[in-house]
């Protein structure tokens, strides 16, 4: 599937910001056999007068931007154009949890895929009673590592309300579940710290999502949104899986990636410190139009 992508995160300042420094995960990456990213720009207003390109630890894309002069009004935009290939879900080989226990234990791999950064508690994901009592509730003996993966994910999906008022990029996924609402980011954060409970190395993905309009109804431009879903180790021959709690569903060619990490720490769109006084706007609006 071929879209073309389109983002504008906007802030507005109440008084200039006099220096500021951000690190941006905003681009769809270039992943062989899952998608190709055929052309991107990346555009900020004003133009910073630095600006860094690299690649972090686990091979996101991520600019770093810093700007030292007055501004009362920040842009960023991205358009893009990316083919989606997709997962094969269909994993290859079905494994107990007992068998990928001992994978891991074989695996000596510390390169930035490897399942053992995914397996202990990260920035925003505690190790807690709570994911692990979840989880034993949920999943039930005999299930392979992949069924157990797919059942979290329906579970939460069933438990949890969508209510994008009731937490913040800086909610903790502890309070979230607790009051059982949240979106996208919270349902994969809790689903990583069930399923790391359990012994299923996972990880955090932020990227794009194509929605469809109610039947019969014109698509709105800037209706799509950035999302989060999660990624699980299912054992040395299945590799990593995705799967989307919010919508419970394996990830397929409706989800752009853009970065990849064991938590929304490692995976922020935009992260970063302005110094400024007042108060702050921020709008956001991303179009994913099939082309296919």
């Amino acid at each position: 599937m071929r879209y073309n992508i389109g983002l504008k995160i906007s802030y507005d300042y109440a008084s200039p910001v006099s220096s500021a420094r951000h690190h941006l995960r905003l681009m769809p990456q270039h992943l062989p056999d899952e998608q190709r990213l055929v052309s991107a720009l990346l555009t900020i207003d004003p133009p910073p007068e630095e600006r860094i390109d690299r690649i972090d630890f686990f091979g996101n894309p991520m600019v770093e931007v810093i700007h030292t002069t007055p501004h009362d009004a920040l842009v960023f935009s991205v358009t893009a154009r990316v083919d989606r290939i997709g997962q094969g879900q269909a994993a290859p080989a079905e494994i107990s949890m007992q068998d990928l226990r001992a994978q891991l234990g074989d695996l000596r791999s510390l390169g930035a895929r490897s399942p053992h950064h995914f397996s202990a508690a990260s920035t925003r994901i505690a190790r807690l009673p709570m994911w692990r009592e979840y989880a034993r509730e949920v999943v039930t003996g005999g299930l392979s590592v992949r069924a157990c993966v797919e059942a979290l994910g329906l579970a939460l999906h069933r438990d949890m309300r969508f209510d994008p008022e009731a937490t913040t990029v800086a909610t903790p996924p502890e309070d979230a579940f607790a009051r059982r609402e949240g979106v996208c980011q919270d349902y994969s954060q809790i689903m990583i710290g069930c399923l790391r409970a359990l012994g299923i190395p996972a990880g955090y993905v932020s990227g794009y999502l194509r929605t469809e309009p109610p039947e019969g109804q014109p698509r709105l431009e800037g209706a799509d949104a950035m999302h989060a879903w999660v990624c699980a180790w299912c054992g040395v021959e299945a590799g990593w899986i995705e799967y989307d709690p919010t919508n419970a569903t394996f990830v397929g060619t409706d989800h752009v990636v853009i970065a990849r990490g064991r938590d929304y720490a490692d995976a922020s769109p935009v992260i970063g410190s302005v110094r400024v006084s007042g108060e702050t706007r921020t709008a956001q609006a991303v179009d994913v139009i099939p082309l296919d």
